[in-house]
């Protein structure tokens, strides 16, 4: 699935970022040949993804949770390192597949109390994966991690697939929490000045510097400035030029250069915006 060796790093940006959605736990497992056991939230190969992100200017992330066992995991990582602030969710996937998914959202409002739980997320729906049958279960469980978010003062991170007119009018319709993160940000340039007059930020993964993603890049130029995040997605989606390479958060670095060129950014004040923006959506690490 991924290129066995490890991807190059890039030379350290001139000022840090932020991942804005990794999935760490996931990062040396998934699609591995035999089965690896998630690591412990303090295992020394979880700290080194996070050394070596930081040595090229990727300084914080955000761990995001998609079930029960995984929401917890972020939240021990967010506890044990400074560098990291979790979010809690069911993925919309995962929602149709739960026999009892009251349980599971009482659940994950637990580990959304925790002081370094900045979010919920990832939460949202997906009509890619989920049809008709399941899509209702998806609804629900979105509508409840929007209260909770309300409820507890978080930002909310948006999984959309396949979905925008829907998760548009489920925030409309319940009143949007403050802050809305447009995860992996998969619309047309229409999409985001709607997600722009919202005040929604959105947030790019390396999927915008693929060649088939041009309308990722029209959504970006129309997308202001100040509601711009990066995110690795990892281990998904690795950007251009490390493309089919398992993704970790040090490359967020190669995403936030392309967007700066592809914007027409000096790179320094755009890792600035970034930063600020990235702030602005979770709150101080």
């Amino acid at each position: 699935m991924y290129r066995s060796e490890p991807a190059p790093l890039p030379e350290p940006l001139p000022f840090p970022v932020a991942d804005s959605h990794t999935h760490l736990d996931l990062v040396d497992t998934f699609g591995a040949e035999e089965e690896v056991p998630v690591p412990e939230a303090d295992a020394p190969e979880v700290r080194a993804r996070l050394d070596e992100a930081e040595s090229v200017g990727v300084a914080r992330v955000v761990q995001v949770g998609t079930d029960v066992d995984s929401s917890r995991w972020a939240a021990e990582l967010a506890g044990a390192d400074a560098r990291v602030l979790a979010a809690a969710a069911l993925h919309p996937n995962e929602a149709p597949r739960l026999a009892d998914l009251d349980a599971a959202l009482a659940a994950i409002d637990a580990v959304a109390a925790l002081p370094r739980v900045a979010a919920l997320g990832e939460t949202g729906l997906d009509y890619f994966r989920t049809d008709e049958d399941g899509r209702e279960a998806q609804r629900r469980s979105f509508r409840a991690h929007v209260a909770i978010a309300k409820e507890r003062g978080k930002a909310l991170v948006i999984h959309d697939r396949d979905a925008h007119e829907d998760v548009l009018a489920v925030l409309d319709a319940d009143g949007a929490p403050d802050r809305v993160v447009l995860h992996c940000f998969s619309g047309d340039f229409a999409f985001a000045k709607e997600c722009a007059r919202r005040g929604f930020f959105m947030s790019f993964a390396g999927n915008v510097s693929f060649k088939n993603a041009q309308r990722l890049r029209d959504a970006a130029a129309v997308a202001p400035p100040e509601l711009v995040l990066v995110e690795t997605d990892a281990p998904f989606m690795a950007p251009v030029p490390v493309r089919g390479y398992r993704n970790h958060p040090a490359l967020t670095n190669y995403t936030a250069r392309f967007l700066a060129e592809h914007l027409g950014r000096d790179l320094e004040s755009w890792c600035e915006r970034l930063w600020a923006n990235t702030e602005a959506a979770f709150g101080r690490w």
